[in-house]
């Protein structure tokens, strides 16, 4: 199987996924945010593998109740549209035990095609917010999202939230940092002392952006070339690549988490 035709199955069980959550009772009030719901809602030219949820319940509870729904109605339209087997497991292992993230993990494959095997995430998490739930439609379908300032802001929250910076989030930040509001300041900085996140905390990961800001760059440029639609990477590159990513996203996040 080769790069396309992997992606076009990515893309036809992605929104087979979010079709079904959004249609089902399982999914009402799981609220689509993430870099798949800027690719679905947004058009983004960044390619994202992984769906993510808010839940603002049990997100065990919540991951339970979307494997069984899953293995009920989600197999068997892969099966019956598209002609793939598939299995839905709650995903297991180190990166499984973040008590903020449940995952469930949809696979699919071609019945006799070597290497055909592709997983999907599915991740229930929780996130701060300041704005009220919004909708979104795609195809008449509802889809439960949060504002555009709500979710370029959680992409920096994240960057101090996690232990080490995923660079998909400072490609995002790059691409929708125009989203961000007058009062994003404001309103990060109550995201991140209500994460207990400490000042000493945001002002190390800074400088770790500067400091080592070729290995970042560099990290970045894996990203470009593996996720981002083929004419977006060329003209990014074009421009100065990670380097000028990075340098524009780290920008952002200084503007708004360095506001006095």
């Amino acid at each position: 199987m080769n790069k396309d035709e992997q992606a076009t199955i990515v893309d036809a069980v992605q929104k087979a996924i979010v079709r079904l959550v959004a249609t089902s009772p399982a999914g009402h009030n799981l609220i689509l945010i993430g870099g798949f719901r800027y690719r679905f809602l947004d058009q983004s030219v960044r390619i994202s593998k992984d769906i993510d949820y808010h839940w603002a319940g049990e997100i065990e509870e919540k991951q339970r109740e979307l494997i069984g729904m899953f293995k009920k109605r989600l197999l068997p339209v892969l099966r019956r549209q598209f002609g793939f087997a598939g299995s839905v497991a709650a995903a297991t292992g180190p990166e499984a035990d973040s008590p903020a993230v449940r995952t469930v993990l949809v696979a699919v494959w071609k019945v006799g095609v070597a290497y055909s095997r592709i997983e999907i995430p599915v991740e229930v998490t929780q996130i701060r917010y300041s704005d009220k739930m919004e909708i979104r439609t795609v195809d008449g379908v509802v889809y439960p999202t949060f504002s555009d300032a709500d979710m370029v802001e959680s992409k920096i929250v994240t960057i101090f939230n996690r232990r080490t910076i995923e660079h998909r989030d400072l490609v995002d930040i790059f691409l929708f940092g125009n989203k961000l509001v007058s009062r994003s300041h404001e309103r990060v900085a109550k995201k991140l002392k209500t994460l207990g996140i400490a000042r000493s905390v945001i002002e190390e990961k800074m400088r770790d952006l500067d400091r080592h800001a070729a290995y970042h760059g560099k990290a970045i440029q894996t990203i470009i070339n593996t996720q981002l639609d083929p004419e977006a990477a060329k003209n990014i590159d074009a421009a100065g690549g990670g380097a000028l990513v990075l340098k524009r996203a780290t920008a952002t996040i200084r503007n708004i988490v360095m506001a006095k």
